[in-house]
């Protein structure tokens, strides 16, 4: 039975997080701050549906200045840190891991799919099956863009390296989270008091990925990719 607080909870997050992602996409839209690098656009709003005010204050403080509008109107935006780089690097692969649940979880739940009698277990790894290949196709594009690269193979091979570290570092967190709805808490996919939890478990997610993708940038495995 799930307490009818934590549902009401879980919907006015919800609500909040979808609130956000609708003022980025009126300021990407309306407003004219159009990301150069496109994927973005579709990146920064699909964060603040989990992330909410968090998503929001990121693209204010890292999102929008990259953008030529941006820049006309205030010149370049100051540098940004490793550690900065290595947030904004991160925000991809929970906007790759959201659409992964997206197509994940309705497919397990409408055929009915387990491994060892559990539904979890075959969440976890669609998901991530979903997820990888959105990571690297835009990981490929950052490493385009950043021009530093000039072999399309290579940046092919350094493209995967970058997704399968991040991939499996963001489901550390993520599927932990998603092993306690399962074993502990018990709530059903259709409830959203469960996707509530996969919020949490997409921050959680972040939180794992950050110091792979920051260990990542200060091995110089890869290029940072604009946030444009």
């Amino acid at each position: 039975m799930i307490p009818l607080w934590l549902t009401i909870l879980a919907w006015s997050v919800t609500g909040i997080g979808l609130l956000c992602a609708a003022v980025i996409v009126a300021d990407i839209y309306l407003g004219g701050c159009r990301q150069v690098m496109k994927s973005w656009e579709a990146i920064w709003p699909i964060s603040a549906i989990y992330a909410g005010p968090l998503a929001l204050w990121a693209y204010y403080r890292w999102g929008r200045p990259a953008t030529p509008q941006w820049q006309q109107r205030h010149g370049a935006p100051a540098q940004t840190s490793l550690e900065e780089t290595a947030a904004i690097e991160t925000i991809p692969g929970g906007a790759a891991s959201f659409i992964g649940h997206l197509i994940a979880v309705p497919i397990v739940v409408g055929t009915g799919l387990t491994i060892a009698g559990k539904g979890v277990w075959p969440m976890i790894l669609l998901i991530a099956a979903f997820a990888l290949p959105l990571l690297i196709v835009f990981e490929y594009r950052s490493l385009t863009r950043a021009g530093q690269i000039r072999s399309a193979g290579l940046r092919l091979r350094v493209a995967l390296k970058i997704s399968v570290f991040a991939i499996v570092a963001f489901d550390t967190g993520m599927g932990v989270t998603m092993l306690i709805v399962a074993f502990v808490l018990g709530y059903p996919p259709t409830t959203i008091a469960f996707w509530f939890v996969m919020w949490g478990g997409l921050l959680l997610g972040f939180m794992t990925a950050y110091p792979m993708v920051r260990w990542l940038l200060g091995r110089g495995v890869t290029t940072p990719a604009e946030s444009g």
